[in-house]
């Protein structure tokens, strides 16, 4: 008897540890980032923002870290809308600004979450599609490795170096990239609302001129009917 309960008891106390052990690990992972130990982390959206509204959006950077965000309307409205940036210490960093793009970096972070919000209040009927570009990346990464490096008696200071800067020219890379695309899909849909209006107008030019033609035909026909039946009336007079 005593020998079962034992056993009973052991299994218990094995099952409370396999149900505790997850949670505590899953809450340990809830709180970290997933990307929080990458070097570079580049993200690129494409948003809708509804007229009168306002989104926010948060990204979690390193301290130390290289913070960069920029947004450019692709469609919509006037193409432009406000852009703001708040500091995870609650300072806005980049003030509000209606402007169809801009953007914002921070070179060496204290760490946090950044807030960057994205207004189209004063558009009132019209939503608006939005790129945002942003990128975290964390040089200081690199001298980590370095001291790895170091510790291995490599002398591996250039090699590093020139990782760095390969590191910061793609940065740079895709910053360009992100404008250009932008600029791309603006381009393209101005060319498709040109497309649009030259198609309209000249369909609605072609029923006007087609309408005008008929009306002075008719009114052309009308005008003859009019002088034969009249010489008709006098010969019969006579």
């Amino acid at each position: 008897m005593g020998s079962g309960c034992a056993t009973l008891c052991f299994f218990t106390a094995v099952c409370f540890l396999i149900l505790c052990l997850p949670e505590t690990n899953f809450a340990q992972q809830a709180t970290a980032p997933w990307y929080e130990n990458l070097p570079a982390v580049a993200m690129d959206y494409k948003v809708h923002i509804d007229p009168g509204k306002e989104d926010c959006y948060f990204q979690y950077v390193n301290p130390g870290a290289t913070f960069y965000v920029s947004f450019q309307v692709v469609r919509g409205g006037d193409g432009m809308a406000g852009f703001a940036v708040r500091h995870p210490t609650g300072t806005i960093v980049h003030p509000y600004q209606w402007k169809p793009n801009s953007e914002y970096q921070d070179q060496s972070s204290t760490g946090g979450y950044y807030s960057v919000c994205i207004d189209n209040q004063f558009s009132r009927f019209a939503g608006k599609l939005v790129n945002i570009y942003i990128t975290v990346v964390r040089y200081d990464m690199w001298e980590k490795y370095t001291k790895e490096i170091e510790q291995l008696n490599m002398d591996m200071e250039n090699f590093t170096t020139a990782i760095v800067d390969v590191e910061r020219n793609i940065n740079e890379m895709l910053q360009y990239q992100h404008y250009s695309r932008g600029r791309e899909a603006w381009d393209l849909n101005l060319l498709e609302s040109n497309n649009s209006y030259v198609i309209r107008w000249s369909l609605i030019q072609i029923v006007v001129i087609a309408a005008t033609t008929a009306v002075q035909v008719y009114f052309v026909r009308k005008l003859f009917d009019l002088k034969s039946g009249g010489g008709g009336r006098g010969r019969s007079g006579i």
